[in-house]
């Protein structure tokens, strides 16, 4: 996962942009990168690390203009690199930039037919330069010095005939203005809202609702599956449905894990989405351990606590807040590497003895990936004096790899994977573990909004689009941890164009 954010307003917008991306900030930080646009000129800034770090007075200043986006970014696969932060940039046609979020699983495909019929150079392994390449061809094949509205609409109805898989992204083309879209299952998200303002009507597109929310930028709505918006330099609206055969099958763990919980994704409120999820999880627990022992029903900071609080209510427990996270250390789930993710665990994290000692102790978390947080955790409130140590997710068991997007590692590094539930919580160190059921985990995000269906791909492997019948061992070796921030990946993945010609 990433976050997008672009921004056509009457005013400079360099500080705009960065108060987005630090809103957005938990869906990536690996890197970041603002450009504006003033007079036909293009102004960058764009580096590994958290938006506070990458921007600093002397970068805001030469970020002129009223129009830009920006972009957080997080690898889905390799190391990370400064030569992938986004947003990136094509001179020709028009000169484009573009910020993405999301994965092609036709990526290699598209980089040969980039190279063998487009003549296009791809120059790093990140599938959103490719995203870029393909939209920059579709307008270069027009022809045209300038080009209309329809023109860009109808570039986008071709990007979508020839990318497969899930992405939402925000373009920029000089001169022109600012183009976003979402792919024809609508499985990213993205957004977009207005202000208005003494000059004028200003508009606002981000992943999330909330970036929209605290510059005071009003909601629309969610950008349709396939369809395209263009809001041009001077602030005039246009969208229009660039693709055939839609579904709208929006990616579920945002509601579970990615997203803050103040956002609305697809008109769903992910609070109220995790509220119905700790009541579920609550219904299912008396079913299952009718008479249980739980003193104190504990969360795991942060994503977890609305669900926990909601059980805890169900069940007529007391809820206690058990450990204290440090707000300086990253999210363990986007880390690269395991050796890291478990350095962090002990350093984010710190348990307060009293609430654990002589305490039959209910722990609950959005998820379980690779399990590396949830044994470390289950250790420490046994340090803490806990009697017994339970563990509730308000998720099913992830088993299968996400290829729309996020990072989750080969199959074989899942701790569900090939495990019963028993073995799992024996794994984990748990006296009992109760996952939340796929049919509840679908009702209570969904609530009573009319949703054609979700990307649950990671606990069904059920995925939305078509996927090649190699793409998952080629997967594996780009996302498993013993080869992350190992540079040789590149070797091993890259197509040898030249070859193929």
């Amino acid at each position: 996962m990433c976050g997008i954010v672009g921004i056509v307003a009457k005013k400079p917008v360099n500080q705009y942009l960065y108060e987005a991306l630090t809103v957005l900030q938990h869906r990536g930080q690996d890197a970041a990168g603002i450009v504006t646009c003033k007079n036909g000129r293009l102004f960058l800034r764009k580096d590994n690390g958290l938006v506070r770090d990458v921007f600093h007075t002397r970068h805001m200043l030469t970020l002129k203009g009223n129009v830009g986006i920006g972009h957080v970014r997080y690898p889905t696969a390799g190391c990370s690199s400064s030569a992938e932060a986004q947003p990136l940039y094509v001179n020709s046609p028009y000169g484009i930039t573009l910020a993405h979020n999301g994965n092609l699983i036709n990526a290699d495909d598209l980089k040969r037919e980039l190279f063998l019929d487009d003549l296009r150079h791809i120059n790093t392994e990140s599938d959103s330069e490719v995203l870029l390449n393909i939209l920059a061809h579709e307008l270069h094949r027009l022809g045209k010095v300038r080009i209309e509205v329809a023109d860009i609409f109808n570039a986008v109805k071709e990007v979508h005939k020839r990318c497969n898989g899930g992405y939402a992204a925000i373009a920029m083309i000089t001169g022109y203005g600012v183009l976003a879209f979402r792919d024809p299952n609508g499985i990213r998200p993205v957004c977009f809202g207005k202000r208005e303002t003494e000059q004028g009507t200003e508009y606002m597109v981000a992943s999330e609702s909330v970036a929209l929310d605290v510059l005071g930028f009003e909601l629309v709505r969610e950008i349709k599956p396939g369809e395209s918006i263009f809001i041009s330099m001077q602030g005039d609206f246009y969208n229009c449905e660039c693709a055939d055969n839609l579904t709208h099958a929006p990616c579920i763990f945002e509601y579970v894990y990615l997203a803050r919980p103040d956002s609305i994704i697809d008109d769903i409120s992910v609070y109220k989405a995790r509220l119905r999820m700790g009541e579920k999880l609550a219904e299912k627990l008396l079913k299952s351990y009718p008479e249980h022992d739980i003193d104190v029903v504990i969360p795991i900071p942060d994503t977890s606590r609305t669900s926990a609080l909601q059980l805890a209510n169900a069940l007529g427990i007391k809820y206690r807040e058990g450990f204290i996270k440090n707000r300086y250390i990253g999210r363990t789930f986007i880390m690269p590497g395991q050796e890291l993710r478990k350095k962090s665990v002990r350093q984010k994290l710190n348990a307060i003895d009293l609430e654990f000692k002589n305490k039959n102790v209910l722990l609950v978390d959005d998820s379980i990936v690779r399990g590396t947080t949830s044994e470390q955790i289950i250790q420490m409130a046994r340090d803490s004096g806990a009697k017994k140590v339970y563990f509730a997710s308000a998720a099913p068991p992830v088993r299968y790899p996400n290829i729309y997007g996020i990072d989750m590692p080969a199959a074989d590094e899942f701790i569900a994977h090939n495990r019963t539930d028993e073995e799992i919580a024996q794994e984990i160190g748990a006296d009992w573990l109760l996952y939340q059921d796929l049919d509840d985990l679908i009702e209570a995000v969904r609530g009573d909004r009319a949703i054609d269906e979700f990307d649950t791909s990671c606990f069904d492997q059920k995925y939305i689009t078509d996927v090649p019948d190699d793409y998952f061992q080629s997967l594996e070796i780009k996302r498993a941890d013993s080869v992350k921030g190992n540079d040789q990946i590149k070797e091993n993945t890259a197509i040898d164009l030249h070859n193929n010609s």
